[in-house]
Parts: C-alpha cells; sequence; structure tokens
C-alpha cells in the first residue's frame, strides 16, 4: 500500500471503465460478425439450391439432345443402308447434315436461355 492507503498496483477506474467499454464494444461487433456470417452461410444455402436446380435442368436437357441427335444419326444410317445409288446418298447426306445444324442451333440458343435463366436465379437476391 502507498502512504495515501491506495494499492499501488491497483487499475485506475478510468482505465477499467475505458477497458469495459472496449470489450463492450468488441463483443458487440463479434456478435454482428456472426450475425452477418450466419446470414451469409443461409445466402450460400438459397443460392446452392438454385445452383443446383439449374444443373439438373441443363444435365436433364442435355440428354434429351443427345438421345435426339443418337436417334437422327441412327435414322440417318438407317437410310443410308436403303440407298440405291451414289447421288441418293449425297443427297440423304446433305439433308442430315442441314437438319442436325438447324437442331443444333435451336439446342445452342435454348441452353444458352437455360444457363442464362439458371444464372439469374443464382445471382437474384432472396427476399
Amino acid at each position: 500500500m502507498s502512504d495515501d492507503g491506495r494499492d499501488p498496483f491497483a487499475i485506475p477506474k478510468d482505465m477499467r471503465t475505458m477497458a469495459e467499454a472496449s470489450f463492450d464494444q468488441a463483443r458487440k461487433a463479434f456478435d454482428k460478425f456472426m450475425e452477418s456470417a450466419k446470414t451469409a452461410a443461409g445466402n450460400a444455402e438459397e443460392r446452392r439450391d438454385s445452383v443446383r436446380a439449374g444443373a439438373k435442368e441443363i444435365g436433364s436437357k442435355a440428354v434429351s439432345y443427345a438421345e435426339k441427335n443418337v436417334q437422327a444419326s441412327l435414322d440417318y444410317a438407317q437410310s443410308l443402308l436403303k440407298a440405291k445409288d451414289l447421288p441418293e446418298v449425297m443427297k440423304l447426306h446433305s439433308e442430315y447434315v442441314q437438319s442436325q445444324m438447324r437442331a443444333l442451333a435451336e439446342q445452342a440458343s435454348e441452353m444458352g436461355q437455360i444457363v442464362s435463366r439458371a444464372a439469374m436465379d443464382a445471382t437474384r437476391p432472396k427476399s
């Protein structure tokens, strides 16, 4: 103890008050951070579900396109087996290539729309 009766190692009241206020601010900042982190995690989960739904639609459509394209190829091969001469083969080939080009252009356009829609859904803010 000092001559005036005070403990020389005691923390002054002003310093203790300032430390307590700093601790309270740190606690509030941490709580706010945790709240934001939980909200962000929830939003990420919602976005994941949107992305998963979009990916499922894209995958389903890709399988559908593959099925149609394989069927068109099989139909083409079968028509070639029935061709009587080279000019008929060339005509069948030209028709097949043209129809596949149209189909691929339509499929690419449709897939682009699906991907765009899925991207928009995944980035759209949830309310």
